[in-house]
């Protein structure tokens, strides 16, 4: 059941139908650091995408890498923060209305065709938190709106950094606090613009649950910040296969949603249900991490990333992937 579920997503797009969407030109992220920031200068930075509370795109692209055979498709997605979110795909109308992903307050949810109907896999945040650590999928999808683009850096946890790596970029590693336990972000940074290119997210027993690359950057003069225009995105769960996609985003409307639907965040009442929390993973006793150093951080010193760091491997091969 778990691999079944974790796959659905990306299965269900292999009918779907294909079409490029290209991504605007414009000019370079402008230069704001000419030496190594500090710790506080860099959240600064980092944390010019506060000014957006809402983002919206009805040219998108979404492209499933771990499945070769998946031809890309067009997409929407609009999102208000904090927790509300929404990301359509078209599939062809025999299928049903396709892929729905979406989160608001209290809940989150993807719904999917299974023959000719729609399934509806859903939970709640809070309840799923506290699960994480034997949960099917190793993050909450609101994660998704970390990864394009406004993740957030607050000094108060940083473990070690900022530290500039072999290849120009700068890193910085985090503690992230949640009910199932201490989490660790890394995140590599331009060093010049200051905007974030890479996450990785680690759980309490050290496994790579999550990582992200983000490319494509455009500047946003009206809201003084940076956002990437493509974004691949790869999960990997303590049991069934990884899952990678890519979004690609020809234009984004800024602070401004791109819909009139009143119940744009609101989970859709399909009658074919699926609670996640029926369906966990391998169970793991609450206490399972308590010996991990990660556990209970006992510095925020900065300084070198020691025993475990994103400079080394990043999660296990994924066969027949695509990398640019």
């Amino acid at each position: 059941m778990t691999r079944v579920v974790l796959t659905l997503v990306a299965l269900a797009w292999t009918n779907g139908c294909s079409r490029s969407v290209p991504v605007s030109t414009a000019p370079p992220p402008p230069p704001i650091f000419d030496t190594t920031p500090d710790i506080n200068a860099l959240a600064a930075a980092i944390n010019r995408t506060d000014a957006i509370r809402e983002l919206s795109t009805n040219s998108a692209s979404l492209d499933v890498l771990s499945m070769t055979a998946v031809p890309k498709l067009t997409a929407n997605m609009h999102l208000q923060r904090e927790r509300n979110f929404r990301l359509k795909a078209s599939i062809p109308i025999i299928m049903g209305s396709g892929i729905d992903l979406g989160s608001n307050n209290n809940e989150f949810w993807f719904e999917v065709p299974e023959g000719m109907t729609q399934t509806l896999y859903y939970a709640n945040h809070q309840q799923y938190a506290s699960q994480l650590n034997r949960a099917i999928l190793p993050v909450d999808p609101s994660w998704m709106i970390e990864a394009i683009g406004l993740a957030r850096l607050d000094p108060q946890t940083v473990l070690s950094g900022p530290v500039t790596r072999t290849d120009g970029l700068i890193e910085v590693r985090s503690a992230i606090a949640t009910p199932a336990g201490t989490y660790q972000r890394v995140c590599f940074i331009e060093p010049q613009a200051g905007y974030i290119t890479h996450l990785f997210l680690y759980a309490p027993d050290q496994r790579l649950v999550a990582k992200s690359h983000a490319t494509k950057h455009q500047y946003y003069e009206s809201v003084n910040s940076v956002l990437p225009h493509a974004v691949k995105m790869e999960l990997y769960p303590s049991t069934g296969p990884p899952l990678a996609i890519q979004l690609d985003v020809a234009s984004y409307s800024v602070n401004q949603l791109l819909s009139g639907d009143p119940q744009l965040f609101a989970m859709p009442e399909t009658r074919n249900r699926v609670d996640l929390l029926q369906i966990s993973g391998l169970a793991m006793t609450p206490n399972a991490a308590a010996g991990s150093p990660w556990a209970q951080p006992i510095t925020n010193a900065s300084g070198p990333p020691t025993a475990y760091t994103a400079n080394g491997p990043t999660g296990p091969p994924m066969r027949g992937i695509r990398y640019e």
